[in-house]
């Protein structure tokens, strides 16, 4: 999935939070991050997270559950 134009990046940090199962951010080397990993979260994303904005990321979900939380914060922010 990817994720577009996100402002909130804690909100998102969040939202990230709810999920349960394995949330992967995978990088254009088409490597895989766990974003349910605190250090993770801050060494993978701290570069892009500094500029307060995300313009495109592309995020997998191992959890339909979890694809449904971050769509409803894709809809209603």
């Amino acid at each position: 999935m990817k994720i577009i134009g996100i402002t909130n990046v804690e909100k998102f940090l969040e939202v990230l939070d709810k999920c349960q199962g394995k949330i992967e951010l995978v990088t254009s080397e088409g490597d895989r991050l766990n974003l349910k990993s605190k250090l993770c979260q801050y060494l993978a994303l701290s570069k892009i997270f500094s500029e307060a904005k995300i313009d495109e990321i592309e995020i997998v979900a191992s959890e339909p559950e979890d694809t449904k939380i971050l769509l409803e914060y894709l809809i209603r922010g």
